[in-house]
C-alpha cells in the first residue's frame, strides 16, 4: 500500500498540506556514502523540472532533507533509513472551498468513496506533492546503482517520458510475477497521473513484421554477444538480456483548473467552483526524474533479489 519494494523498501507518508513528508528505506546495503548534495540536486530537478518556467506550481517549499537514522558519518549503516520534509510553504486555507465537493478527473471522488472522507487540502495523499519522498528514496538508490555500473536517463516529450537503463547485467528479473518488466510498469504506474506504460517500441510494436520483431544475436568480439535491434526494450521472459532496459510511461495534463470547475457534492448535486490554491498548469517537466525515481528502486530491489538468489 505505502510501500514499494520487497528488498530494498521505500516507504512514504505524509499529505501535501499536512506539516511534513518523509519516508522510510529499508533494506540498503551498509557501507554506502550518501551524497546528500546529489539528493538536494535531485528534488531540485523535481521542483523546477527539465524547462523551469510559469507553468510550474508557485508553491516554493525549500525541500530541505532531514536524515533521522540510518547514517553515521553520511555512509549507511544497514538499517532503516529514516528521512523527513517539512511543509513550509503550505496554505490549507486555500482549498476550503473544495472541502464539500469533489473535482473531476482528481482523487477527490475515490478516496472519499474508499475511506467514507478525505484530505481536500490540495489532494493530501494523492497530491503530487507525494513524489518529493519518492525522490529521496530514489536518489539512494541510484547511488547504490552506481556501485554495481547501472545508471538511468530519462527524456520527455511533453507527458510522454522515455526512460533507459544502462549496465545492468543479464539475468535480472524474477519469473513469473515478479518480471522486471512488470515491476517497471508497476513502479512508473504508481505515479500520480500515470496512464499508459510500454517496452521496447511499446505500441508502435504492431507496425514490425515477424520477420523485423525478433532481435538478431550479433557478435561484438571477446565473447561478447548481444543484439542488432533493442526492439524487446532490453527485456526476454522478464529478465534482462543485457541490452539497455528502454521503457516508456504516458502520462494525463493537469485537471485542477484555476478559472473553475463543475464539482460533485456529497448528495449528487453538482456546483461551478473556482478553487484557490496553487497548482501546476503543467506538470511534464517535473516528470523525468521522478520516473526514474520509480524504476532505480524497482532495479535496485530486483539486483538485490537476483543477488541473494545466486549466493
Amino acid at each position: 500500500m505505502n510501500t514499494f519494494g520487497n528488498i530494498f523498501r521505500l516507504t512514504t507518508f505524509g499529505e501535501s498540506h499536512g506539516p511534513a513528508i518523509g519516508g522510510i528505506i529499508d533494506g540498503c546495503p551498509a557501507g554506502l556514502s550518501i551524497d546528500t548534495s546529489l539528493v538536494d540536486a535531485e528534488l531540485k530537478r523535481r521542483r523546477e523540472g527539465d524547462t523551469p518556467s510559469a507553468h510550474t506550481t508557485p508553491r516554493r517549499e525549500p525541500d530541505q532533507v532531514e536524515w533521522l537514522s540510518g547514517l553515521l558519518d553520511g555512509t549507511t549503516l544497514g538499517t532503516p533509513i529514516a528521512f523527513l520534509i517539512r511543509n513550509l510553504d503550505h496554505r490549507p486555507e486555500d482549498y476550503d472551498a473544495l472541502r464539500d465537493c469533489c473535482r473531476p478527473g482528481h482523487a477527490d471522488y475515490t478516496y472519499w468513496q474508499k475511506y467514507g472522507l478525505r484530505d481536500y487540502r490540495g489532494g493530501g495523499r494523492a497530491s503530487g506533492r507525494e513524489t518529493a519522498s519518492r525522490v529521496v528514496g530514489g536518489a539512494v538508490a541510484k547511488m547504490w546503482l552506481r556501485t554495481q555500473g547501472v545508471t538511468l536517463q530519462a527524456t520527455r516529450q511533453g507527458y510522454s517520458i522515455t526512460c533507459r537503463v544502462h549496465g545492468l547485467p543479464a539475468g535480472v528479473g524474477e519469473p513469473v510475477f515478479d518480471r522486471l518488466n512488470a515491476r517497471l510498469a508497476y513502479a512508473a504506474l504508481s505515479i500520480p497521473s500515470a496512464m499508459a506504460f510500454a517496452m521496447g517500441e511499446g505500441v508502435d510494436d504492431w507496425r514490425l513484421s515477424a520477420d523485423d520483431y525478433p532481435d538478431q544475436w550479433v557478435s561484438h568480439g571477446q565473447g561478447e554477444t548481444l543484439t542488432a535491434t533493442n526492439h524487446c526494450g532490453g527485456i526476454q521472459g522478464g529478465i534482462s538480456n543485457g541490452m539497455p532496459v528502454v521503457f516508456h510511461v504516458g502520462f494525463h495534463p493537469p485537471v485542477t483548473r484555476p478559472d473553475g470547475m463543475v464539482c460533485r457534492c456529497p448528495d449528487g448535486t453538482l456546483k461551478q467552483v473556482a478553487p484557490h490554491g496553487r497548482h501546476d498548469s503543467d506538470h511534464g517537466a517535473r516528470l523525468p526524474v521522478i520516473v526514474e525515481s520509480m524504476a532505480a528502486l524497482a532495479v535496485a530491489d530486483l539486483l538485490l533479489t537476483h543477488a541473494a538468489s545466486h549466493r
